[in-house]
C-alpha cells in the first residue's frame, strides 16, 4: 500500500472513530414539586429530537450518533410520572430513550454547552400537566389571628440543588446538601415561634433558577428572604462565616465579588441564560423603596452576623455587599448567609455534622428574631405584642427553658420571675410570658 493510501486509511479511521466517540457518560434524575428533570451528561454536543406519543403515553428522545455508557436502571422513579425508562439503538448509531408515562406531562428539552461549571448536557423537563411551575408556586398566605394580626413570613432559600451541587468539599461533601440541612433546621425553629411563618424556597434536591427563588419569595408574600450557602474559594486556607446584602454599585471586597460571580453562575448549570433580561430589577435600583429595602437588609444582616459570631469565626465583622442576583428583590429585605467555606478542610468537617448545622441554624434564627422583635412590621402579631409590653410562647416538644431564654434573648431568671416558676421544669403545651427585651 502506498504512503498516500495509508494516510487516507488512517484519516478515514480517525474520522469514523471521532464520529462515534460521543458518549452519554451519566444520566441523572431529580423530582421537583412541579416537574421531573432528567439530565444526560455528554462527552460532546449532540443533535436530538423529542417526541410525545399516546396510547400508551410515552416521551421519546432520539439522540444522533451516540453511545450509552451510563445505566438507566439505577434511576429512582419514585414520586415521578415515569413508570419505566427504556433505551435502544436505531439507524446504526442513534440512541432512542423511551420514557413510559403513568401520568400526563408537558415535555420540554434543551441542550447546554459545556462551561466552567459543567460539561455538555441534554436536559429533559417533564412538567406535571396543569401544575404551576416551581417559579410560579402558589402563595403562602400570612396567617391572621382573631384580632387581625398576621404572622411574619420568612422565605428560607437553600442555595443550589438538583444538577447544581454548588461548591464541593472533602469526602464528596456538597454545598447543596449542607445548606438544605441548615435551612430545614432553621425552618423547624421558626415553626415553633408564635408570630412567624417560615417557608422553604427549595424543599428538596432540585434546581430553581435565581430569579425563580425571588419570585417564590414574592408570591409567598415574604417579609424576609434569607439565602443560605457554604461556598468555596481559590485558597483552601480561606475560612469564616459571612453575611451579604445586595450592592447596587461595586463589591465591598475581592472575596465578595468572587463569591457573587460564583453564585450568579449557578444558572449556567441549570440552563438559564445569564443574558436574560431581569425585568424585576429594571429601573428600580435607584428607587427609594430599594434604598429602604437595602437599609433593612444591612441592619438585619448585622443582627445575624452578631449571633453567628458566638459559634463561628467571622470572615469579615461587617455585612458585605456584592451584586448577588438572588438578592435583587426591590421590595423584600434579602440577605445571603455564607455559613463557612466548604473548601476549607476544618470548616467542611464542622459543616458536615448535624450538631454544627443546628448551631448555625440557631444563630441565624436568633438574629432574625432579634431584628423583628425590635422592628416588627405593622399589623403583625409581634407588633401587637410589643405594644403590650411582651409576648407569649407555647412550649413544644424538645424545648428547654434555657433554649427559650436564648431564643428570645432574655435570661432564665427573667423567664422564671415573669412566669412565677420556682424551677426550670416546663411541659408541652404550657404557655410562657416572654418579657420585653
Amino acid at each position: 500500500m502506498s504512503r498516500a493510501c495509508w494516510i487516507g486509511v488512517v484519516l478515514g479511521w480517525l474520522v469514523a472513530s471521532s464520529a462515534q466517540a460521543v458518549e452519554v457518560q451519566d444520566v441523572r434524575l431529580w423530582r421537583a414539586p412541579d416537574h421531573t428533570r432528567v439530565v444526560f451528561d455528554l462527552s460532546a454536543p449532540v443533535e436530538h429530537k423529542l417526541i410525545a406519543l399516546d396510547n400508551p403515553a410515552r416521551i421519546v428522545v432520539d439522540i444522533a450518533d451516540i453511545e450509552l455508557k451510563a445505566s438507566l436502571a439505577s434511576l429512582k422513579l419514585d414520586d415521578t410520572p415515569i413508570s419505566q425508562i427504556r433505551s435502544g439503538i436505531r439507524d446504526g448509531n442513534d440512541l432512542r430513550v423511551v420514557f413510559d408515562m403513568s401520568a400526563a406531562v408537558d415535555p420540554r428539552s434543551f441542550a447546554l454547552k459545556a462551561n466552567a461549571q459543567a460539561g455538555d448536557r441534554l436536559v429533559v423537563d417533564l412538567y406535571d400537566r396543569g401544575a404551576a411551575t416551581a417559579e410560579e408556586a402558589p402563595s403562602v398566605k400570612k396567617s391572621v389571628d382573631s384580632g387581625g394580626r398576621r404572622d411574619i413570613v420568612i422565605a428560607i432559600d437553600a442555595g443550589h440543588g438538583g444538577e447544581d451541587p454548588g461548591a464541593s468539599g472533602p469526602n464528596r461533601l456538597r454545598e447543596k446538601d449542607v445548606v438544605l440541612a441548615i435551612a430545614r433546621e432553621l425552618n423547624a425553629l421558626l415553626e415553633k415561634d408564635s408570630g412567624f411563618r417560615p417557608t422553604l424556597v427549595r424543599s428538596g434536591d432540585y434546581y430553581v433558577s435565581l430569579k425563580g427563588r425571588r419570585d417564590i419569595a414574592r408570591k409567598r408574600q415574604a417579609d424576609l428572604f434569607v439565602s443560605i450557602h457554604a461556598d468555596a474559594f481559590t485558597r483552601p486556607q480561606a475560612n469564616g462565616a459571612s453575611v451579604y446584602a445586595l450592592s447596587t454599585k461595586g463589591a465591598t471586597s475581592t472575596t465578595a465579588r468572587y463569591l457573587a460571580q460564583r453564585e450568579n453562575a449557578a444558572d449556567l448549570v441549570g440552563g438559564v441564560r445569564l443574558s436574560d433580561k431581569d425585568d424585576v430589577l429594571a429601573g428600580v435600583l435607584a428607587d427609594l423603596s430599594m434604598t429602604s429595602t437595602l437599609d433593612t437588609s444591612l441592619k438585619l444582616g448585622g443582627r445575624v452576623l452578631t449571633r453567628m459570631d458566638t459559634i463561628a469565626r467571622l470572615h469579615k465583622r461587617n455585612v458585605e455587599q456584592a451584586g448577588f442576583a438572588v438578592l435583587k428583590s426591590p421590595d423584600i429585605p434579602s440577605i445571603l448567609v455564607e455559613t463557612g467555606f466548604i473548601s476549607n478542610p476544618g470548616e467542611a468537617r464542622r459543616l458536615a455534622t448535624r450538631s454544627y448545622q443546628q448551631q448555625m441554624a440557631r444563630a441565624i434564627h436568633a438574629g432574625i428574631r432579634d431584628w423583628f422583635t425590635a422592628h416588627p412590621p405593622a399589623g403583625t402579631l409581634l407588633a401587637w405584642q410589643k405594644q403590650q409590653g411582651g409576648q407569649q410562647y407555647t412550649i413544644a416538644r424538645g424545648d428547654t427553658l434555657s433554649d427559650i431564654a436564648q431564643r428570645f434573648n432574655v435570661s432564665v431568671n427573667e423567664l422564671k420571675n415573669v412566669n412565677g416558676l420556682s424551677n426550670s421544669r416546663i411541659v408541652i403545651g404550657q404557655t410562657l410570658k416572654i418579657p420585653a427585651t
